[in-house]
């Protein structure tokens, strides 16, 4: 009998080779990866020093108002004569702190409201629960409105808002997490050894809940700018006249049929912020379960 060569195989049957595959070197970036990292990392440092990038857009010039892009002013002007490239370097401080704040406050909630369903026993964790699915049963963005209502507009009650509207989901990942790692081999050896509840908590539940924390942090970054952009469209958020990235397509809405740059720059620069945060985010979730080839 005479062995069976890759040849002999009819095409159907042939089997897929891995080692044709190529895979990119450990730790190395995919070239539409590389491209999100730059990008956001440009972003963050025009936000930490807009200076850098455009002076302020702070004078008005009525004669230039409306103006298309130009070498003057590569994005255009506004209907203030601004010149919108320097607004919208100056707002991207405003956008990503909301996107950020907003991340930040509803990861510290959904911390401690999953480490109390999963640690406080069954009655605690039942009661968690049935609150956040009652806080998840009421829409985002009415969630977020209702807060704002009670708190009035402004950039923080916008930022905590969107951090109660999002914490309930970061608080259904801590608690099964929590009730995994609490579970796990090491913890049980170390609480009959005799170690401390705190110190159980500190040095092996919540380092091994917090990688989750991370990616789920950074998929919630994009959705919190898009939030904090809506409630600015509506006139939620910062000072109308603030340089927020929401804000400003709020004030080219109604100068749609004069111009177009007021309001396709700021919009652009959302999408492309959000779509490269949600890159990242898909990129660690990735590495994180351990999934998908290189």
């Amino acid at each position: 009998m005479t062995a069976l060569t890759r040849g002999d195989l009819p095409p159907e049957l042939a089997p897929i080779s891995i080692s044709r595959r190529r895979r990119s070197p450990r730790g190395a970036l995919r070239p539409g990866l590389a491209v999100v990292v730059l990008y956001l990392s440009l972003i963050c440092l025009v936000s930490l020093f807009p200076g850098l990038f455009a002076s302020n857009p702070g004078g008005i010039d009525p004669v230039n108002a409306l103006q298309g892009p130009s070498a003057a002013h590569v994005f255009g002007t506004d209907q203030l004569g601004h010149d919108i490239f320097a607004r919208v370097v100056y707002g991207a401080r405003a956008s990503l702190t909301l996107g950020l704040g907003a991340t930040a406050l509803a990861a510290i909630a959904g911390v401690v409201w999953g480490l109390a369903a999963g640690l406080g026993g069954r009655i605690a964790d039942e009661a968690a629960m049935r609150l956040a699915d009652i806080f998840m049963s009421v829409p985002p963005t009415l969630m977020a409105l209702l807060i704002v209502a009670i708190g009035g507009a402004g950039g923080v009650s916008v930022a905590v808002a969107i951090a109660v509207a999002l914490s309930p989901g970061f608080a259904r990942v801590v608690r099964v997490q929590t009730l995994v790692v609490s579970r796990a081999g090491y913890v049980q050896a170390a609480t009959i050894a005799g170690l401390p509840r705190h110190s159980v908590l500190v040095r092996h539940i919540v380092p091994n809940v917090l990688p989750a924390m991370l990616v789920l942090a950074t998929m919630n970054v994009g959705q919190s700018i898009i939030a904090g952009a809506s409630l600015s469209f509506l006139g939620l958020g910062p000072e109308p006249s603030s340089d927020e990235w929401g804000s400003m397509l709020s004030q080219a809405r109604d100068y749609l049929s004069d111009a177009w740059a007021p309001a396709v720059f700021p919009g652009l620069a959302i999408t492309l912020t959000v779509i490269s945060i949600g890159v990242l985010g898909r990129e660690l979730q990735t590495r994180f379960e351990g999934r998908g080839l290189r």
